[in-house]
């Protein structure tokens, strides 16, 4: 539901939004092999997030897009205003015969902070807060799971508890596709602004996500 504050956006999906992955070759849009299933995740500005997502094995496809606001179709221009209510996100699908959802969400928590809302470094505003948005049961276990595991590493070095956004992306809402340039926008410009990398902590994994009441064993690093 739109705020009177929001930005009326378009009925229409913004033009020009390619059809396929100039990394993977694979389709943006699908349909994609049976059996793929789709994760969305934000973690700040879209373009190191989709790196580190079509760089796992067991991606089919990824994309930059916006998602979790109520502007309809929003540019990136009016995405970065705040008054769309969308986060920069990164569509991924995946194999989940080659990846499991927790591996992705292990990707997820080790490369960014999850412990700051609407920020990730220099990168300030609501479009680049932390998020999961799942697609299916499994996703919505091991992203609890594994945020409740990884909250322990975090805390047991000090750090504060962690605010990543958890939602199915029904509630969330629609994804919209961003605009053609930024589209595997670190593969096009190698030497591109990239504020994501190791955080320097393990989020565990092998949890028996189906007994909550199994201790999750962890980790922790010190910072690299």
């Amino acid at each position: 539901m739109q705020s009177s504050t929001s930005l009326p956006g378009r009925p229409v999906p913004l033009p020009d939004i390619p059809e396929r992955h100039v990394v993977l070759g694979t389709s943006l849009h699908g349909p994609w092999p049976e059996g793929t299933e789709v994760l969305y995740v934000a973690m700040g500005c879209f373009w190191g997030t989709e790196r580190i997502f079509w760089r796992l094995p067991g991606v089919v496809t990824t994309a930059a897009g916006y998602m979790g606001g109520s502007t309809p179709n929003p540019t990136y221009q009016e995405t970065c205003t705040g008054r769309t209510g969308h986060a920069e996100a990164v569509l991924v699908a995946y194999d989940p015969a080659r990846i499991s959802p927790e591996l992705l969400l292990k990707a997820f928590w080790e490369n960014h902070d999850p412990t700051t809302a609407n920020r990730q470094g220099n990168d300030i505003g609501t479009q680049y807060r932390s998020a999961v948005y799942w697609t299916t049961p499994e996703q919505e276990r091991a992203a609890r799971a594994t945020r409740d595991a990884f909250e322990e590493v975090l805390t047991g070095a000090g750090h504060g508890t962690i605010v990543t956004e958890l939602r199915s992306a029904s509630e969330a809402g629609p994804f919209y596709y961003a605009e053609e340039v930024h589209q595997q926008y670190l593969h096009k410009n190698p030497g591109g602004y990239c504020n994501h990398g190791p955080n320097g902590y393990t989020c565990p994994v092998g949890l028996r996500l189906d007994d909550e009441s199994t201790p999750a064993q962890t980790e922790v690093l010190p910072p690299r």
